[in-house]
């Protein structure tokens, strides 16, 4: 192991003593009893270690070539973490997906739950939980006095988030946590008291945010073209020119859009639009489903064929990689996401629904591509290869690197991928693919155009408000038009962009970027191009930025 590797491995051991929560996400033991210190000391202590990291590994010479993908990445991640941290982006950030407050909630979804010892450190997680809290009002609280605070609407929204997940008739979340553990009279008690405390902290920090951090928040919630710029980066992992990205935009849509008409004839008959299909589609009881639980059922076997079919074929799957769980999630947000197996496999890779609440009914032609994306082709297989690769990356490459562009990038791709395979034959699957790209397309408009307050072209492909410049309510009447989304799950995505710019993008502008790398590879390799190989010696490189990626592909 070189100098590099050694470095890598040491900050990740003192990344999970001074981020508990996030060494748990990690599937790093030893941590599950623990809460991070989200004091502003605590943020300090992060960004040190991140600092003394970042000039040790820059001094740093590569042993190897893999030495040199690991540098690369780490200079690029560790110093893009540093950039947010000093301009207060860190510290101030809230908003209706990502803050610490999310974190401390979500983290209780992934402990163990079986036997006395995971049950204890449930109870002690929720024991520290209030403490936790009041340490991240003094950082939300000491950002805003220094200039950085979220916009007030965002904190409205998240208010809002912790009333449900409080409200004894809606999620109810820390009750419920609790209810179904397996435990004595005495940890029993001990856990109830504990869920009580959480959910009365909860609900006192909804007030906190409606009072005292509400008045301090912005009126505007666009981010400006300097906030957004860092934002991007940070989420792609490479500068992109945004006046460019953002017309690519209107022109990737019209594209997709146009091949949606086409697929929709082959639904609904000659001259059919699109919602026509949609309808067509929806009405079809072959394609619907009754019942979360069931739903969960389908999406199961979905993607335990995915693993059998794509294993030995198109990809080489380790052993630890063919196990995948899709749960529903304990909130009702409407998110869909992925969270990594633990560094032992003892916990699997995971695919997440937080079913909407009063949503009982699941249309499978629109799920089917959401499956392939979270699962394998899309993040499983890479996030869960990854972590078996120690013979190629080094333990923070295997377990704390991310990037947005790359990973998103990847799964997005891995959706079109499905298609060129031929596994999208059904029409109604391949209009569900296609309305996913479409959707994705329209993030990277309305999230560049509303945070930059661009102009909307005047000669824009749907006649859309020509000359007007972009806000929140012209966002919300474009994804309308453009996005078949039930309403509550697109205004939570409205919310979502607002309050955190730069990263919706990062789907289809990291699909651009992955598409890009195959079509260089394939001018580089000529008749030697091999598609299955191609897409090995990407993922052996690990997550990284979408710079260091192209740099380390155009080595291979």
């Amino acid at each position: 192991m070189g100098r590099i590797d050694d470095l890598a491995d040491r900050y990740v051991d003192e990344w999970a003593a001074l981020n508990p929560t996030g060494a748990t996400y990690a599937g790093i033991k030893g941590y599950d009893d623990q809460l991070d210190d989200l004091s502003p000391d605590g943020f300090a202590a992060q960004a040190d270690l991140t600092r003394r990291t970042l000039a040790e590994i820059s001094a740093a010479e590569p042993a190897s070539e893999p030495e040199r993908v690991a540098k690369e990445a780490m200079v690029e991640r560790l110093g893009l973490e540093l950039e947010r941290y000093d301009a207060g982006e860190v510290t101030s950030e809230l908003n209706v997906i990502a803050s610490a407050l999310h974190g401390l909630r979500m983290v209780f979804d992934l402990m163990p739950t079986d036997g006395e010892e995971a049950v204890t450190n449930i109870a002690a997680r929720l024991d520290r939980f209030p403490a936790a809290l009041e340490q991240y009002k003094v950082t939300l609280q000491e950002a805003a006095e220094a200039g950085h605070v979220s916009p007030r609407a965002q904190m409205i929204e998240v208010a809002k988030q912790c009333d449900t997940w409080t409200d004894p008739d809606a999620d109810n979340f820390f009750h419920g946590l609790v209810g179904g553990l397996d435990a004595d009279d005495t940890l029993a008690a001990e856990l109830k008291r504990g869920a009580s405390a959480a959910t009365a902290a909860t609900a006192e920090f909804a007030e906190f945010l409606r009072k005292t951090m509400a008045p301090l928040g912005r009126d505007r919630q666009a981010a400006g073209r300097e906030r957004y710029q860092l934002a991007s980066r940070y989420f792609l992992g490479a500068r992109v020119d945004l006046d460019e990205t953002y017309a690519w935009g209107f022109d990737e849509l019209a594209r997709l859009e146009s091949d949606m008409r086409a697929v929709s004839a082959r639904i609904a008959g000659s001259g059919a639009s699109i919602d026509d299909a949609v309808a067509a589609l929806d009405a079809d009881p072959a394609r619907r489903i009754e019942g979360k639980e069931a739903f969960r059922d389908w999406m199961q076997a979905l993607a335990d064929k995915a693993l059998v079919d794509l294993h030995g074929t198109h990809f080489d799957i380790p052993e630890p990689v063919r196990r995948i769980e899709c749960c529903l999630a304990p909130t009702s947000d409407g998110g869909i996401y992925y969270t990594a197996p633990s560094e032992d496999f003892s916990r699997p890779g995971r695919m997440w629904w937080a079913v909407p609440q009063g949503i009982t009914a699941f249309s499978t032609w629109r799920e089917v591509t959401t499956v392939y994306h979270e699962g394998v082709p899309g993040h499983h297989l890479q996030i869960a290869q990854t972590l078996v690769r120690a013979e190629l990356l080094n333990r923070w490459q295997r377990l704390l690197s991310w990037s947005s562009g790359h990973g998103e990038g990847w799964a997005l791709y891995s959706e079109r991928l499905m298609d060129d395979l031929g596994y999208l034959q059904d029409p109604g699957d391949k209009l569900g693919m296609l309305d996913g790209q479409a959707f994705r397309a329209a993030r990277v408009i309305v999230d560049i155009g509303m945070h930059l307050e661009l102009e909307i072209p005047r000669d824009n492909p749907f006649g859309f408000h020509p000359g007007e410049r972009w806000t929140p309510e012209l966002g919300w009447e474009f994804l309308r038009a453009h996005c078949r989304v039930p309403d509550e799950n697109l205004r939570f995505e409205l919310n979502r962009y607002l309050g955190w710019p730069g990263q919706a993008p990062a789907y289809k502008v990291g699909e651009r970027i992955w598409l890009q790398a195959r079509e260089d590879a394939k001018a580089r390799k000529g008749a030697g191009f091999d598609l299955k190989e191609f897409h090995r010696a990407a993922l052996n490189l690990g997550s990284l930025g979408l710079d260091p990626f192209k740099a380390a592909m155009a080595r291979l």
